[in-house]
């Protein structure tokens, strides 16, 4: 082999590490190509964006997700996960971390649709509570919203 095509192959090789660098890692985003959706089901994706300096300590938290009272899966920050249920009323809730509260959401589910529901740590003050303290809340977000923030949460898949 001649130096030219030596080089030119040391080149290829250098530019395909390069390339391979800048994929996306498996496991960091959220969008990850989920399964259908059956359509006599509806899909909920449940959210918790990362650290934001107001959470201070319960960053590491991962309370529970509860719909009608029943438990779903626990959620840390970061991460992104969707569960399939019958259509109905749901009642969602999320373990307190702090001061309990009686946040909730509630959603009707209609056969194929998705709904978004975001877990936050929230001040009582911020949300007209009485009391001091803060504990995390479930908030359903608009599909617009939820879209721009999922892929970049890490996917635990299906819970």
């Amino acid at each position: 082999m001649d130096r030219h095509r030596l080089t030119a192959l040391m080149w290829l090789g250098l530019g395909l590490v390069a390339l391979a660098g800048c994929t996306p890692q498996s496991g960091t985003t959220a969008q990850a190509k989920a399964p259908a959706l059956d359509p006599s089901m509806a899909r909920v994706w449940f959210f918790r964006q990362t650290a934001d300096p107001v959470e201070g300590n319960v960053a590491a938290g991962a309370p529970i997700i509860y719909a009608n009272g029943a438990p779903i899966a626990a959620i840390e920050q970061g991460t992104a996960f969707f569960h399939n249920f019958p259509p109905g009323k749901y009642r969602f809730t999320v373990q307190p971390y702090g001061t309990p509260t009686r946040e909730h959401d509630t959603l009707q589910l209609v056969p194929g649709s998705q709904a978004y529901v975001q877990v936050q740590w929230e001040a009582n003050w911020e949300a007209n509570r009485t009391g001091g303290g803060a504990s995390y809340t479930v908030v359903t977000s608009s599909p617009e919203v939820a879209q721009q923030y999922i892929p970049t949460l890490t996917n635990l898949g299906q819970r």
